[in-house]
């Protein structure tokens, strides 16, 4: 189960990039200072990546006997919220490309 703080952290990032999402609205594809919605969203990619080679090199640490069981099992409730937190985003988008397309001509 996620700690309340990584669950905290997670949507605070989030609403991050939802507020600068808004923000650059009408900037055509860039979002808040400058950033291309790609380049936010492979930022987004890479640190859910982080945190899974974070929970992984913690799990072969604790079999090597060099890590603790709570830091493990922190590693990989972080990376739970992460990815929850990511495919959320994509539902979102998803369904907003999805009501975009069904905007009459």
């Amino acid at each position: 189960m996620a700690s309340p703080t990584s669950a905290a952290n997670a949507y605070a990032a989030l609403a991050r990039m939802t507020s600068s999402v808004g923000a650059g609205a009408g900037k055509g594809a860039e979002i808040g200072g400058g950033q291309s919605f790609s380049t936010v969203l492979k930022e987004a990619l890479g640190s859910v990546m982080e945190a899974g080679r974070k929970s992984d090199a913690q799990t072969v640490a604790m079999t090597s006997g060099k890590a603790n069981v709570m830091d493990v099992v922190t590693a990989v409730a972080e990376t739970d919220v992460a990815v929850s937190t990511l495919v959320s985003v994509r539902d979102r988008m998803i369904q907003s490309y999805e009501d975009i397309m069904r905007m009459p001509i």
